[in-house]
């Protein structure tokens, strides 16, 4: 059985910096990646171009207000002029730059959707999730939700970094040149300090990124709690939907209520707490912004009554001075998005760690775990089996059985004893245990559970599944469900519903009969497939694979009497009193011939197709 690829993701307890870096490396490196590569390399082109336009306002600031000063009329003009141009390139890059990233955001997450479903919806482990436990709870919420909010943040977060980084740079050249020294007077001696607005706003802006980050560094844990929460909340309303009906017959509206409102207080709960992080750090933003507006110019005045720096040296120095902590301040300002982009990543990286469980689990050869591999479609082999719960506990004991193309074998047993479990580990979703089972090849084998799995889109779709719905004609189709009982509903073929739902549960066991009749699999295992059903039409379905499908294996699991007429073996689970069943496989009978009818069904039958 092939293994779920491991994810671009770090494990569960690493650093979430390391896990993007991973997650972006493995996308531009990918073979689907498209055309990802030049994209990020014009986006970063134009950041650059971005910051070398601001760079320019800065220039221009400095003659602008100059030429206000010295009430030169034609520097005005020209700075007006030149103020448009630069207003102009500003404009064009930033819709371009906002384009492309989004563009950007859009494909990465594409691909690392269809990477995480690929490795989510293979080889039975969206099942097997759901037995893990922590870190594999709510997977579409993780897939849908998580991965948008880690792939958009991140690109995001780059583009910021490098504009940041590079208007440190240009603009720190700028101040430290506009600034010049500053002159202090301390003990009797005098001190002189180099480019001293460098140093100011290099301490304003550490003092504000350290309060930042100790006021506000409890909101990615509360951040990680919401986003659960929520989840949870949104699984509760869901499940309250899909379950409508049961709940209303048994009027259990009352206790739904009472679940759904204690798991809404679970999510006020987490969004207060987080609100209350945000006001404290919001206190501390908001003054430190607000200080910011002034904070250069008090610096620098003293160099202006001192006649050293001209009005428009001095709205360049502050300007230059906010951009300088702008770009320091990138963190302060961007904290609660981290919290945020940490929060998703955190999810990402348990989702991951379960399915890298599920892979290592059935990849350590010194793990006991259950071998499925595919044989010829003459024979399946449980050699050796043992099947387990998750915990270790013993379901089946080791037992062994051989069971051949054509024969129709009926497992029995007390409830509980495994049956439906032994299904899931011939079916490749159950790995916990030991031995080994030797399949017919997957493309041989039709799995029938009592509820059967239709599929969103029109009757015809529901009926082909898992094949297109073009596999089958349409009078193929109707043909299959005059068979079953179920013509009412040939005019409804090309019909788009919620059939799960318009359909009750033993017309959609009717279905999963049809889509027997279309398919032809060589081997069927049915997991009380009838349990819906009276028993004249249960029978009526029974003999009509029996005459349908005369080669067919049949491997059943049911507890209605009347069953074992259309089986020519029992297989029995019995309890063993040291733990676990016991399978028992009598000898062979023969099997009936073509044509072939049960002792005292055929009067019953002609009942059924009568009416």
């Amino acid at each position: 059985m092939s293994q779920t690829p491991a994810l671009p993701l770090a494990p569960a307890s690493g650093n979430p910096f390391r896990a993007f870096a991973r997650l972006a490396r493995l996308w531009l490196c990918a073979p689907d990646r498209g055309n990802a590569r030049l994209l990020i390399a014009i986006l970063l082109l134009l950041t650059a171009v971005q910051v070398g336009v601001q760079i320019g306002f800065n220039i221009w600031s400095r003659n602008f207000f100059n030429a206000l000063e010295n009430r030169d009329s034609i520097a005005f003009q020209a700075g007006i002029m030149l103020f448009l141009s630069l207003a102009v390139t500003s404009m064009t890059v930033a819709v371009n730059q906002l384009y492309l990233k989004q563009l950007i955001q859009l494909r990465w997450r594409g691909w690392l959707t269809r990477y995480l479903v690929e490795a989510w919806m293979r080889d039975g482990r969206q099942y097997q999730l759901e037995l893990a436990g922590q870190g594999a709870d709510n997977p579409d919420q993780r897939i849908a939700e998580d991965v948008r909010v880690a792939t958009e943040l991140a690109v995001e977060f780059v583009t910021g970094l490098l504009s940041a980084l590079l208007m440190l740079i240009a603009f720190i050249g700028i101040l430290w040149t506009l600034s010049g020294p500053l002159h202090l007077a301390m003990m009797g001696r005098e001190v002189e300090i180099p480019g001293y607005m460098v140093w100011a706003a290099l301490l304003y802006a550490l003092l504000g990124s350290s309060l930042t980050w100790m006021v506000g560094r409890p909101m990615v844990t509360l951040n990680v709690k919401r986003t659960a929460a929520e989840a949870d909340f949104r699984f509760g309303l869901t499940r309250a939907r899909e379950s409508g009906e049961g709940i209303a017959f048994i009027r259990g509206e009352t206790d739904e209520r009472r679940g759904l409102s204690a798991t809404f207080e679970r999510v006020a709960g987490n969004v207060r707490a987080l609100m209350r992080s945000q006001r404290n750090l919001m206190w501390l933003t908001s003054a430190y912004g607000t200080l910011a507006m002034i904070f250069p110019t008090i610096v620098a005045s003293p160099g202006y009554f001192a006649g050293v720096i001209t009005l428009g040296g001095l709205m360049q120095i502050g300007a230059a001075f906010g951009q300088v902590q702008a770009a320091l301040n990138w963190f302060v300002d961007n904290f609660p998005r981290i919290a945020e982009w940490r929060s998703a990543i955190s999810r990402l990286m348990g989702f991951q760690a379960a399915i890298e469980d599920l892979a290592a689990l059935a990849a350590d050869p010194e793990q006991p775990t259950i071998t499925v591999s595919v044989g010829t479609a003459d024979s399946l082999v449980l050699r050796d089996l043992e099947v387990a719960f998750a915990d270790g506990t013993t379901v089946i004991a080791e037992s062994s059985a051989e069971i051949r193309a054509g024969e129709r074998v009926l497992i029995k047993g007390a409830s509980g004893s495994g049956k439906s479990t032994l299904f899931r580990a011939i079916g490749g979703l159950w790995p916990w245990g030991a031995g080994e089972i030797i399949t017919p090849p997957a493309a041989s084998m039709m799995f029938m559970p009592q509820r059967p799995y239709l599929p969103l889109g029109t009757l015809h779709a529901a009926l082909s599944y898992p094949a297109a719905t073009n596999a089958f004609s349409d009078d193929e189709a109707r043909e299959a469900l005059r068979l079953v009982g179920l013509a009412h509903l040939a005019p409804s073929l090309d019909e788009e519903e919620r059939w799960d739902r318009v359909l009750s549960l033993g017309e959609q066991q009717r279905m999963a009969f049809a889509r027997l009749l279309l398919h032809k699999p060589a081997w069927i295992f049915m997991d009380e497939a009838t349990a819906a059903l009276d028993e004249p039409n249960q029978d009526m379905l029974m003999q009509l694979v029996v005459d349908r499908l005369p080669n067919v294996a049949l491997v059943s699991i049911g507890h209605r009497q009347g069953l074992e007429v259309f089986h020519n073996r029992t297989l029995t689970l019995k309890r063993q009193p040291e733990g676990g069943a016991q399978l028992s496989l009598p000898p062979r009978r023969p099997r009936p011939s073509t044509g072939w009818v049960a002792p005292g069904l055929r009067d019953r039958l002609r009942k059924v197709m009568d009416s």
